[in-house]
């Protein structure tokens, strides 16, 4: 039984596939949404800035950010998730503002010191590899780069403390954390990190 569960949370939130998938992704948005707006704002990007969204499931935070910057990019490994967001995000992608592409935050495809900003929301416990990751996204960013992840806190088991120490490890000065309170019921305590690239 625990085994069909664990299918179903990763079929609706690991990697959204099927029918899970549909209902986890219809959830982010509702749950996510006020979180993933935050995290756009914290970052605020300008409108030259590019920036690159990871893990940005149905799309909330990508048309955030998107209507601050004319260069933004969505990586997500779920198929359905960058389907999903596609349509949510249908005018800024026809305006060329916005870009969709297959990848992960260790795998982002992106070149490097290509971007302004990278924004990840409510994924971090889904890296298999956060150094690996952050050593990825440190690659992309450019010197002087921001970065800004939010997390759900009760999935963060080490804290934020450990979360910072691993950011500087990987490259980045200038380590900010705190915790933001969304103020949907469906949202937990979100754990917020911002840092810069040296």
């Amino acid at each position: 039984m625990e085994s069909i569960a664990r299918q179903l949370l990763a079929k609706g939130f690991g990697l959204p596939s099927g029918l899970p998938g549909r209902l986890g992704g219809r959830l982010m948005a509702h749950g996510n949404a006020a979180t993933e707006r935050r995290a756009v704002a914290v970052a605020a990007p300008a409108e030259h800035d590019v920036v690159v969204v990871i893990g940005p499931g149905p799309g909330v935070g990508l048309e955030a950010a998107a209507r601050c910057s004319a260069h933004v990019v969505g990586i997500d490994p779920s198929e359905l998730m960058l389907a999903t967001a596609r349509r949510r995000c249908a005018a800024p992608i026809a305006r060329g503002r916005l870009r969709l592409a297959l990848g992960t935050a260790a795998r982002t495809g992106e070149p490097d010191a290509s971007a302004d900003v990278v924004i990840s929301v409510n994924n971090l416990h889904l890296w298999p590899d956060v150094p690996a990751a952050l050593a990825e996204l440190h690659r992309v960013l450019r010197p002087g780069g921001r970065l800004v992840l939010s997390a759900h806190e009760k999935w963060l088991p080490a804290g934020l403390p450990a979360l910072a120490g691993v950011v500087v490890a990987a490259g980045f000065g200038s380590v900010r954390t705190w915790t933001w309170e969304p103020p949907s019921r469906m949202a937990s305590t979100a754990a917020q990190l911002s840092a810069v690239r040296t």
